[in-house]
């Protein structure tokens, strides 16, 4: 069992056997066995999809690119800048993927991916890598498979040849990372070179001075296993001088950590702090720490942590970050996917309501956009529309079905299924969602897909005699890796007793939860998870609701907050005045904001205007961002049945897909001349058509003429810059010519290189090759056999399906009531009184340089937020959410 010390991980399912059994959206609707049969057939079905295809088309690359039906070696692929700190030509997926093999019951295919890694996997590569993820994905994946291994071998058919091959390997794969933990903290370089270590020239690394926490602090489980599994005790001695000094560096009046921390001084780098992104898995590995290894230590801290999140990040259902000095004001109003695993964890800590009412709010948030966004608003809206097939949600859901058997959660995990075969399944595997708005497909399956996303649904689905072994001898690394309880055991007389190490002092038992909660007495009703649930759907439901206005804030009482200002609104001008903040009226009639933070009345109020222009930025930025939606291409002819979906940049003129319910279908066709730029010689070919033409030599709007003219019905601007994709360029939309575009009826889009050439390559294979242009794809059931169904069916499909995100109407909150619109082009920060910012209109989603226009255009200035010339501390500290999605990206993606 997976108790420890009255450690109450599972006993809700041992206490509660009869209590939850066939609560669902009422009492009494379980799930029948057969269907749970179906659908745990069904998950295998889709791994062997995934799994095959990586085998064919990827190995021995680390992962596979399932759009292009081939592998992405680093170096070869172009760069997506700190995601590919993940691949080291180490066969990642393959090796991430061994225990799952071994958990599906595919013993066969298990014992020939062991001898793959044995014969063709070389650690010794001069490539740099994260020491996170090499250590979650490749080491962690190396011991999963080395206790798989032994467990078969154990009971006697299968791997008798095996004497600990991985574990050799994991020991070299250690001692590779080792290296990165020569600091006089203690906390490793985010990197390391796989041969040369993080010294000298030739390593290419060992010069950053930050790490997160989450990258310092997730290290313990593995390398706590690989002392104990090879009795050397010199990794796990690393790790744990890494937690000491995480913990060391608390804020001690909150009890948080930081996002990112300085390996070196230990100074907070940035100090909001949340369960999400950055610190994750640092709370997961201390409450699992002590799961494992049986130390009281662990157990301590987790819960002072515990405790503290629970007071001042836990705004149910909510999960909002902080500042860690000031933990009672929102770091963020925005929360990312990452957090999902967090009411799994609360079901670890035996803390079951909270874990409900989180879950439950993560569940609507896919319901409303089948997936769970990269990040999303506190009202639910997207924030930032990636979805990499994440399977934190998964997670969650199978540990609240372990702990309850509440049958809700197998419907929840159906959803899962049903959302993955529906919108991410590819004909060579499964493709990351690049927008879960349009539906539109990323080049990317990564290798936690394989690693965790099967092994949660296998286990929820299956029953206990279709497992291969007893999962509750195991604990579940935060890479879904099993390690064995057994390990609390080895070694453990070079551990010391209950004693802080660090002070030498006996821990202090008085705020340990050692025993696990009467569930009868706390939810004495049957229907419980039904209530905690039914408020958290309707808020949900009810389409971004916001919180309460307040039109006249006192000076001295709270701070302003951009979602109530009003420009014309004198409180507001002077509650501005005394942040430092200057409110100027230009000739246009618009606004704009500009920050001197010497001017601010005192630095507190300092602080609240620099929170105060960020969350104006952030405001501003996701209008922005509504202004300048993706369409999507999706091509819907044999053999791709609507599978690959691209994303696609639109045109400011022409039609607009939006407004267009089924949106424009047709195959397509070559521009002759490819470039568009004079009449076209085949347009009897075009004529009804949707033609493909290439960036350059003139105006978008007259490539769009040019193919009207000859009688297409659309067109495709392919990039003509090699190697350019939207995984890794900003999307932009495609300006006029400067005069009017009134005569351009027909729908234009924009594809980079990458993803052109998969339309240029279904052409030359299929010839015919039929695609849908519309502003979000559409359900695959519409175009069986190859053949769309009738107008009528497909918009009634549409209309059933369909759940759109908030109506603009309802989301602009910019700046309530004012006559003067603020836009992002009008906020800047300053000590000092330096040029307003540009005043100029901004089209690109981008970085303003112009890049991405139309060659021979003028780009069109975007303004953007002034840097500070003093660089004020306070300042660098707010500034630093404004860039938080490519923080993420370093962090943990």
């Amino acid at each position: 069992m997976w108790l420890v010390r009255g450690f109450c991980l599972m006993t809700m399912a041992l206490l509660l056997p009869v209590l939850l059994l066939g609560t669902s959206c009422g009492p009494g609707l379980a799930m029948p066995r057969e269907e749970r049969h179906r659908l745990r057939n069904q998950v295998v079905e889709m791994f062997d999809h995934a799994y095959q295809n990586y085998m064919e088309h990827a190995y021995p690359a680390d992962e596979l690119m399932p759009l292009t039906c081939r592998g992405r070696v680093r170096g070869q692929e172009p760069s997506r800048g700190d995601v590919d700190d993940a691949l080291g030509k180490f066969s990642l997926t393959l090796i991430d993927t061994l225990d799952t093999l071994a958990l599906l019951n595919k013993t066969v295919e298990f014992e020939a991916a062991v001898k793959k890694v044995l014969s063709d996997v070389k650690l010794d590569n001069d490539v740099v890598v994260s020491v996170f993820e090499t250590n979650i994905r490749v080491l962690g994946g190396l011991l999963g498979g080395h206790t798989m291994a032994v467990c078969l071998r154990e009971q006697g058919q299968h791997m008798l040849w095996y004497q600990d091959e991985l574990l050799h390997m994991a020991k070299d794969l250690g001692l590779r990372l080792l290296p990165a933990f020569n600091t006089s903290s203690g906390l490793p370089y985010p990197r390391v070179n796989l041969r040369h270590g993080v010294r000298g020239p030739e390593t290419r690394t060992g010069t950053e001075t930050d790490t997160c926490t989450a990258c310092a602090g997730t290290i313990i489980l593995e390398f706590a296993a690989l002392s104990r599994f090879t009795g050397d005790p010199v990794f796990e001695t690393h790790a744990r001088r890494a937690m000491d000094f995480l913990w060391e560096k608390r804020q001690r009046n909150s009890n948080l950590v930081g996002t990112t921390i300085n390996i070196h001084s230990g100074e907070w780098v940035r100090k909001d702090s949340g369960v999400g992104a950055g610190i994750d898995s640092y709370y997961e590995y201390l409450l699992k720490a002590y799961v494992l290894l049986g130390d009281d230590l662990f157990l301590q801290r987790f819960n002072t942590h515990y405790a503290s999140i629970m007071k001042y990040i836990s705004q149910p259902p909510l999960l909002l970050d902080v500042h860690i000095h000031k933990p009672l004001l929102p770091a963020r109003t925005w929360m990312d996917s990452l957090l999902a695993f967090f009411p799994g964890l609360q079901v670890l800590k035996g803390d079951l309501r909270p874990a409900i009412e989180i879950h439950e709010m993560l569940y609507q948030v896919t319901k409303k956009h089948n997936f769970l966004p990269e990040a999303f608003t506190s009202d639910f809206r997207v924030h930032w529309a990636q979805h990499p097939l994440r399977p934190e949600f998964a997670e969650s859901t199978y540990f609240l079905y372990k702990a309850t058997r509440d049958p809700y959660y197998l419907e929840a995990g159906r959803s899962v299924l049903e959302n993955l075969n529906r919108f991410a399944r590819v004909p060579c595997g499964f493709a990351a969602m690049k927008d879960v708005r349009t539906g539109s497909h990323e080049d990317r399956m990564d290798s936690f897909f394989l690693a965790e996303m099967f092994k949660y649904l296998f286990l929820l689905f299956a029953d206990e005699e279709d497992l291969p072994f007893d999962v509750e001898d195991y604990i579940l690394t935060t890479e879904a890796h099993f390690l064995p309880l057994t390990l609390s055991t080895a070694l453990h007389a070079t551990l010391p007793p209950a004693v802080n190490i660090l002070t030498g002092e006996e821990l202090d038992d008085s705020n340990f939860d050692w025993s696990c909660p009467n569930t009868r007495l706390l939810f004495p009703d049957p229907a419980f998870p039904h209530s905690i649930r039914e408020p958290i759907r309707t808020a949900v439901d009810n389409n971004c609701p916001r919180p309460p206005f307040r039109s006249e804030p006192e000076v001295g009482g709270p701070p302003l907050r951009a979602r109530d200002f009003m420009a014309n609104n004198p409180a507001h001008v002077e509650l501005l005045r005394r942040m430092g903040v200057s409110l100027l009226h230009l000739k246009d009639g618009r606004a704009q904001l500009v920050q001197h933070v010497t001017q601010a009345v005192s630095a507190a109020a300092a602080e609240d205007g620099l929170r105060f222009m960020q969350e104006m930025m952030e405001l501003s930025g996701q209008q922005l961002k509504e202004q300048l939606p993706p369409r999507a291409v999706q091509i819907i002819s044999d053999p791709f049945f609507g599978r690959v979906v691209l994303t696609a940049g639109p045109a400011q003129f022409g039609m607009d897909l939006s407004k267009i319910s089924i949106g424009v279908q047709g195959y397509l066709a070559i521009a002759e001349p490819y470039s568009g730029c004079t009449e076209q010689a085949n347009a009897d070919l075009l004529a009804g058509r949707i033609a493909l033409l290439q960036r350059g030599q003139c105006m978008f709007a007259e490539k769009a003429r040019h193919i009207q003219r000859a009688g297409a019905i659309g067109g495709i601007v392919i990039d003509d810059s090699e190697g350019s994709s939207s995984d890794t360029a900003p999307l932009f939309q495609m300006a006029g010519d400067g005069h009017s575009t009134d005569d351009i009826t027909l729908p234009l889009l924009f594809l980079f290189h990458k993803e052109g050439n998969i339309l240029l390559e279904a052409l030359r294979e299929h010839r015919e090759v039929e695609v849908l242009l519309s502003s979000k794809a559409r359900d695959r059931a519409a175009f069986f056999k190859g053949k769309a169904l009738a107008s009528s069916i497909m918009e009634s499909i549409v209309e059933s399906q369909e759940e759109e995100d908030c109506p603009a109407e309802e989301v602009d909150n910019t700046v309530p009531d004012t006559p003067t619109p603020l836009t992002q082009s009008h906020l800047s920060t300053k000590d000092s009184g330096a040029e307003a910012a540009s005043e100029k209109e901004a089209y690109k989603l981008g970085d303003g340089n112009g890049e991405g226009l139309e060659k021979g255009e003028e780009p069109v200035e975007m303004g953007g937020v002034t840097d500070s010339q003093s660089h004020d501390p306070i300042l660098i500290d707010w500034k630093e959410d404004i860039e938080a999605f490519r923080q993420m990206e370093k962090d943990e993606l």
